[in-house]
């Protein structure tokens, strides 16, 4: 099975919706298209369909639908080459919007073995979208405890660094209030004056 985790380009986008409004143009189905881009991009049919459903077909409505007007065309066509011939034209049952969304053969298109194996396939592609689904999901879980352990972290060194500003700050006040006793004491011992008396000895003079 070919297993492919990298991320889509915008080429490869591109490549895949080309690729399903070719196939829908062409009244082929987009389970074909999904395993031809699968094929040149080294993908799971089931991938290029969550992608193409999940991502790019909101991007390609409009040219969506007028593929599948293009192959109305093309179908009313050929029945109408067929009637000509003198053959005999199986009528294409008219589906509802919700029924033309699955991934059908075209039923104007004779029934072959490949038609029947490409349905056959379709229906087995679900275990690979499973598969595809549970990958997403792990990462998912992966990425979200990241998450919640990046927050811890951030939530650590935020309270990290409040403790260093604010045993910064204390540090601070007492080096200013040592500043200020040793000013108070300088000048204090600067500020007494002493006189002589008459018989010689020193007094101190009263401030």
């Amino acid at each position: 099975m070919k297993v492919r985790q990298d991320a889509w380009s915008i080429e490869n986008d591109a490549l895949l919706a080309e690729t399903v409004l070719r196939h829908v143009r062409e009244g082929s189905t987009q389970l074909k298209a999904f395993e031809e881009v699968g094929d040149l991009l080294n993908r799971t049919s089931a991938a290029c369909g969550f992608r193409w459903n999940a991502v790019v077909r909101q991007q390609y409505d409009k040219a969506l639908d007028l593929a599948k007007k293009q192959r109305k065309q093309r179908n009313r066509l050929l029945e109408m080459e067929r009637k000509k011939k003198g053959e005999d034209v199986y009528q294409t049952p008219v589906l509802s919007e919700a029924e033309s969304e699955v991934d059908l053969p075209i039923l104007a298109q004779p029934i072959t073995m490949d038609t029947v194996i490409s349905f056959l396939r379709s229906i087995d592609g679900s275990d690979d979208l499973k598969i595809e689904n549970e990958r997403l999901r792990r990462e998912l879980e992966a990425v979200t405890s990241e998450k919640i352990m990046l927050e811890k972290k951030l939530e650590n060194l935020e309270q990290s660094s409040l403790t260093m500003q604010e045993d910064y700050e204390t540090m601070m006040k007492i080096m200013n209030r040592a500043r200020r006793l040793v000013l108070f004491d300088d000048e204090e011992t600067s500020s007494t004056t002493f006189k002589m008396e008459s018989n010689g000895n020193l007094e101190k003079i009263a401030e």
